[in-house]
């Protein structure tokens, strides 16, 4: 009974003060405002022997600053880059940080590449910065063959440069471990030419060797959104279909539903509703779903879809 009493007593006083803290000191708007350090080297003397305290710290605080900033420039918008800027400045200097305090961050080269890498708003659209940090990792790991494979998918991804891609998934194969379909990463890749059909190998084959869960779970919001981007091409093929034929423009799914052609107002895996352009005629996703915007390759236009 007394230790009972006693707990409570602590989590009523420990409510209480978290009250009082967050009445104090309000949260800001995003939990890194501006980096006072921005050599890796430097920080790694200071620190002594806990650099990877201090590599975990920044870690968590690039991790911070890229959630933070990538919901503030969605409720932006995705054509808004305020002064010229993306507003996610900071993320390559975190990231540099974290990578030279421990040189062998394997998650913080990997996934941040892909921060870097995401097309704006959800990420700063810098894929020459993703490059150049996977170079950075494999330059201090160079039995880590993942770095090459990753920097081909950005040259794929983010670029759409399936030569470059090519060339690096054979480099990547070239290193002893690597997986045995790494070569037909590369003929894949000059085969297909960076669509969207070799961009869900690449986030497949990311999802099913991930070694942490976000990785994973990020690569299965990529995986969804391809889905939602070919649900978005088949459902304008439709509408281009059906004005063709009546010679109505579309600004909902109602008539197609009513004749059959679609059993119900089409959604994303979420809910989310897709929504007609009614001066193009294309569809897309409702900028409300968590999957907007959706990604651009340059196989979007649908096939058999009419130009206008």
């Amino acid at each position: 009974m007394r230790l009972a009493a006693l707990i409570c007593t602590g989590l009523a006083a420990s409510i209480s003060f978290q009250t009082a803290r967050d009445r104090w000191y309000p949260e800001i708007a995003s939990p890194v405002d501006e980096l006072y350090f921005t050599n890796g080297a430097a920080v790694g003397r200071m620190a002594l022997s806990y650099r990877s305290l201090l590599a975990d710290i920044y870690w968590i605080r690039a991790v911070q600053y890229f959630g933070s900033t990538r919901i503030e420039a969605r409720n932006r918008g995705a054509g808004d880059r305020s002064s010229g800027s993306s507003g996610y400045d900071l993320l390559y200097p975190l990231l540099d940080v974290t990578t030279s305090l421990d040189p062998s961050f394997n998650i913080a080269y990997r996934f941040g590449s892909i921060f870097l890498a995401e097309e704006y708003p959800m990420g700063p659209g810098r894929p020459e910065d993703a490059i150049k940090l996977l170079d950075k990792g494999f330059a201090a790991n160079p039995h880590k063959w993942q770095y090459l494979y990753d920097k081909a998918f950005v040259y794929s991804w983010a670029i759409h440069d399936s030569a470059q891609a090519a060339h690096w998934f054979n480099e990547a194969a070239k290193v002893p471990g690597s997986p045995e379909w790494m070569p037909g990463m590369a003929a894949f890749m000059l085969e297909q030419g960076g669509d969207r059909r070799s961009a869900r190998l690449m986030w497949r084959q990311i999802h099913d060797s991930a070694e942490h869960e976000y990785v994973r779970d990020n690569a299965a919001f990529h995986l969804a959104q391809l889905d939602a981007a070919d649900a978005a091409n088949e459902l304008t093929a439709l509408v281009h279909r059906y004005e063709a034929e009546t010679g109505s423009r579309l600004t909902s799914f109602d008539p197609l539903v009513a004749r059959g052609i679609l059993p119900g107002a089409p959604a994303d895996a979420d809910g989310a509703p897709f929504v007609i352009d009614s001066a193009t005629g294309r569809v897309d996703l409702d900028k409300r779903s968590r999957y907007y915007p959706l990604p651009q390759f340059p196989d979007t236009p649908a096939q058999g879809a009419p130009s206008r």
